[in-house]
């Protein structure tokens, strides 16, 4: 199976190459036969990435330590769920799930992509054949998972701790398709690029592939934060770790790319800026694969330190990101600008939008990358977190969010700003009080803290003022309304979700970093200790054994008001022999939305145990504010006019075909 693996992984680097030539000479020479070889190209290329994947996965579940990949990341021990997730969770296995969603997206493009015209079909393809050839030689030249050793070992070396979490399951998958998912935007920019033609239709064909990439870049970035919040052990949910930066900055292009291509299907405006914004997102998003495997940065998240791989990545993104934009360079003064817009209209607000994101976006570029180059120049090692990034994304954020919900009440071509602003004074009020409760009201809120929350409750509330409006409440009887509502294009519901979703985030990260506390404390067995009216007592540790550590196991009880135990929370730390390492398994209770966060320190001489408490909140809506706003993109998915696209060209195009001999 592991040779058949290796096999299938080469058969595929070969089709790559084969869906990169044929079709783009095919369009080249307006020849039918030679563009229709890549859609089964693509399939079967995908096919044979995931036969290779397969082998991989296989060989991880039955412990074959005779490959190196799963020597060096498995052991017999591992339960089977562990097994099989490492086989991601080293630097080998990931780029085979990477170039796997690669030929996946190409697919898709091949099966879903009949109503796209023939030349843009196979220029779309072959650009997406070269990414992946690219990728399938880096596999093979240097990260080749499938080497064997001779003898095999009886054991293994058993998988990074931190990675034994279902975590694993989850953050890396997500965040790989939506990293990947915009290389076919990226792809149809370079077609469009390669033909000298744009449209509407074209950004109503990008549309769903940024909808979908964002979508699962979202839920990527979530459970990532939300895997380092219980995971580590440390109490935070973002840290501004470069690697986390380098997810984010595909995020919020991808944002800007998404509410640009809107303004260029409704209104054929911003044509070039939407081609130049598909070509930055998917530049990012390899930055980031760069940032991850070069050895560049020491981060929990860091994958490979071999400078070998570093150089070969900077060649990959030297040949996509330089030629992309060197042919958008010669290419772009042929294309049409597009139609004009009032200031004061949709599209108006969409540009400001773009404006803050991709300023917003150049920020965190330049704090992630500046203690790479001054080092790389002066050998000096300078630390940029998040003082930095508060000082200054915030303040580019905060004027974006107040204009979020005019966004969707104004018209296209010409807004009426008082117009919108009467019908958002509900949501203004309601902003208002809330600010001024926060600030007279709870004890140790700032005014910082009082504008978050009245920020956040101006979002939600304007994201339902936008459907309420459309749906005619107020103006016209229940049941009608009612049929108003339910009869709304499912983008309009995809678009408040995703605004409603952003104002919950917002609320969970003023409330968790404004008004949390902490506490740490060293506690002997049977004491108690105070935190935001919650009462803890600590129980006492207890040793266990799991399948493959050892673990002390501290076991607390909520206290409730008649001074009996309401709940139980434990955390732990538990050591890895096979690894020599120590992890810390914290402790979390959700009270409503709100969390009591528990995770042991080091054990006294005494027989007390260092432990950090805190309370965090309304902490689950950041999380939960993703989800909403994946339930969005998801919505607007469903909306039928993304899903028809373009019909009228190709029943042109066919005729035509169907004209010659």
């Amino acid at each position: 199976m592991v040779e058949t693996g290796h096999f299938a992984l080469v058969l595929a680097f070969a089709l790559s190459l084969v869906q990169t030539i044929v079709p783009l000479f095919g369009a080249r020479l307006s020849n039918q036969r030679l563009m229709a070889v890549g859609g089964p190209v693509a399939v079967t290329g995908f096919a044979l990435t995931a036969l290779s994947f397969a082998a991989l996965a296989s060989a991880y579940a039955s412990s074959d330590f005779s490959l190196a990949n799963v020597w060096e990341n498995s052991h017999s021990l591992q339960p089977l769920i562990y097994k099989i997730t490492g086989t991601w969770g080293n630097h080998e296995g990931s780029m085979l799930l990477w170039v796997l969603i690669l030929t996946f997206f190409g697919a898709l493009v091949a099966a879903f992509g009949s109503n796209l015209p023939a030349t843009l079909r196979a220029n779309v393809l072959a650009v997406q054949g070269a990414i992946g050839a690219a990728f399938f030689l880096f596999i093979l030249a240097t990260s080749n998972p499938f080497i064997r050793l001779n003898p095999a070992p009886i054991e293994g070396r058993d998988l990074n701790p931190i990675l034994q979490d279902l975590g694993l399951a989850i953050h890396p998958p997500l965040l790989y398709l939506g990293y990947v998912g915009f290389s076919i935007c990226f792809s149809f920019s370079v077609a469009a690029l390669i033909e000298g033609r744009i449209d509407a239709s074209w950004a109503r064909w990008v549309r769903p592939w940024t909808l979908v990439a964002w979508m699962f870049l979202t839920g990527g970035i979530a459970m990532g934060s939300y895997w380092a919040y219980y995971e580590l052990g440390w109490g935070g949910f973002w840290f501004w770790d470069p690697v986390e930066n380098a997810s984010f900055m595909p995020w919020l292009a991808g944002t800007a790319l998404l509410h640009s291509a809107i303004v260029m299907e409704k209104r054929s405006a911003l044509k070039i800026w939407t081609l130049l914004l598909a070509i930055l997102t998917f530049s990012l998003s390899l930055l980031g694969t760069f940032l991850v495997r070069s050895g560049v940065l020491t981060s929990v998240h860091a994958f490979a330190t071999d400078p070998t791989r570093g150089v070969f990545i900077l060649c990959i993104l030297t040949l996509f990101i330089g030629g992309s934009l060197a042919l958008f360079a010669l290419r772009a003064s042929r294309l049409t600008a597009g139609g004009l817009f009032h200031p004061v209209s949709r599209e108006g607000a969409l540009v400001l939008n773009n404006l803050f994101l991709t300023t917003a976006t150049a920020t965190v570029l330049v704090g992630t990358l500046y203690p790479l180059a001054v080092e790389a120049f002066s050998a000096d090692k300078i630390s940029v977190g998040a003082p930095f990034f508060n000082l200054t994304f915030a303040p580019l954020m905060a004027p974006l969010l107040v204009v979020v919900p005019f966004g969707p009440l104004l018209a296209w071509k010409r807004g009426d700003v008082l117009g919108v602003a009467q019908r958002l004074m509900v949501a203004f009020g309601a902003a208002l009080l809330a600010t001024l409760v926060t600030a007279l009201f709870i004890d140790g809120a700032s005014v910082l803290a009082a504008l978050g929350v009245g920020l956040a409750v101006w979002l939600i509330l304007g994201a339902l003022t936008d459907l309420a409006v459309k749906a005619g409440v107020g103006n016209v009887a229940v049941p009608v309304m009612v049929r108003r509502l339910v009869g709304l294009p499912r983008s309009v519901f995809g678009t408040a979700f995703a605004h409603l979703g952003l104002g919950l985030t917002v609320l969970g990260i003023v409330g968790t970093l404004c008004f949390g506390t902490e506490k740490i404390l060293s506690m002997h067995a049977g004491e108690t200790v105070e935190i935001s009216g919650h009462t803890v007592r600590f129980v006492g540790l207890y040793p266990a054994q799991g399948p493959n550590y050892s673990e002390d196991r501290g076991r607390f009880e909520l206290i409730g008001v008649s001074g009996s135990p309401v709940g139980e929370i434990s955390s732990a730390k538990r050591f890895y022999p096979v690894r020599q390492m120590t992890t810390t398994e914290s402790g979390i209770r959700t009270i409503f939305l709100s969390q009591l966060y528990i995770s042991l320190g080091d054990e006294g001489k005494d027989g007390s145990v260092v432990v950090r408490l805190w309370w965090k909140p309304l902490v689950t809506l950041i999380w939960g504010g993703g989800l909403v706003m994946m339930a969005g993109a998801a919505m607007s998915l469903m909306d039928r006019r993304l899903r028809v696209g373009a019909p009228s060209r190709r029943r042109k195009q066919t005729v035509a075909d169907a004209s010659q001999p």
